[in-house]
């Protein structure tokens, strides 16, 4: 008779299998450390350590000089009453509130009609008008900031020197009256084109099928537009909106790179260079961090609610169904 060995390799398949199961499970994570890792160190802890600041503030006995002289204690709530009582941050959210007005209308508008433009069948080439529509976006905004100021400028603008040359009386656009104008139209000129591609990209998955069967109706190619097109990119719309309006709420570089350039463009003009003046100009870091997470709060405000508006009303009707 012969005796059969015991099966040794069915027992320690049990171990080996659960461990290439954690190795399976483990990839993902490894993968996605770096990337946590700079999360947490250059987002995460600054946002905490700001909500920390916040909340805290700086008693200064005598002159400040000394050991102890300074004193750093827990203030609650008062640095944001603070913050919201501050009639100079209340004047930049009213500014602000002008700026988005006259902003985030124009460029969606003029970023749809750019779309729409490069997705009719008459319009020749596209690559080129596509590229030179977006080619503003990539130039950063401190530096279209600047160009934009020298042309402002009536001594040295090319513009001025014209119409002075014609006769014509121009008011100064970085006047106190149309220096919101002046802002926006930086704004204007570099976020167009990056709407426009966002727009045009969905307008290109439309199916074909949809244009040739409207045309086969009679239908123009203003109401393939208008019943067609527009419709179906609406989410592609909300999102555009969604990302201007949270830009508009922290526009920084423009209004900050303009005024060494102009005397109508205060410290506190928008409620980031307020942030910007309290922590760096004043060193009152408290009070800066209440005003930061202020901003953050009505961000995610605005936004959550007008998720939630547009949500429930027709503009994601389709991804509902």
């Amino acid at each position: 008779m012969t005796t059969l060995a015991p099966p040794r390799a069915a027992a320690t398949s049990g171990p080996t299998r659960r461990r290439g199961s954690r190795r399976r499970t483990a990839a993902p994570y490894a993968f996605l450390a770096p990337a946590l890792t700079l999360f947490t160190l250059f987002l995460a802890l600054p946002i905490g350590y700001a909500v920390y600041l916040s909340f805290r503030t700086e008693i200064v006995q005598g002159l400040g000089l000394g050991s102890g002289a300074r004193q750093e204690v827990w203030a609650g709530f008062a640095n944001y009453t603070r913050a919201l009582q501050d009639p100079e941050f209340l004047a930049s959210v009213g500014r602000v509130a002008v700026y988005g007005l006259l902003l985030v209308p124009t460029m969606l508008g003029l970023a749809l009609l750019f779309a729409l433009l490069l997705d009719s069948r008459r319009t020749r080439a596209t690559g080129f008008s596509r590229i030179s529509i977006f080619l503003p976006y990539a130039v950063p905004a401190v530096i279209a900031s600047l160009l934009w100021g020298f042309l402002y400028l009536p001594r040295v603008s090319p513009f001025y020197y014209v119409f002075d040359q014609l006769g014509w009386d121009v008011p100064e656009v970085m006047s106190s009256g149309l220096v919101v104008f002046a802002i926006a139209n930086i704004g204007l000129w570099g976020g167009v084109g990056f709407n426009m591609i966002i727009i045009y990209t969905a307008l290109k998955a439309i199916p074909t099928e949809l244009y040739e069967a409207a045309r086969l109706d009679g239908a123009s190619e203003l109401m393939v537009a208008l019943r067609i097109k527009i419709p179906i990119v609406m989410p592609s719309l909300v999102l555009t909106f969604l990302f201007s309006m949270i830009a508009t709420l922290q526009v920084f570089a423009e209004p900050m790179t303009l005024r060494p350039l102009s005397n109508t463009i205060s410290t506190t003009w928008s409620p980031l260079m307020k942030v910007y003046r309290d922590a760096f100009t004043r060193g009152d870091i408290y009070a800066a961090s209440a005003t930061s997470v202020v901003i953050a709060l009505a961000t995610f405000a605005f936004s959550y609610l007008f998720l939630r508006l547009v949500q429930d009303g027709r503009a994601f009707s389709q991804e509902s169904k």
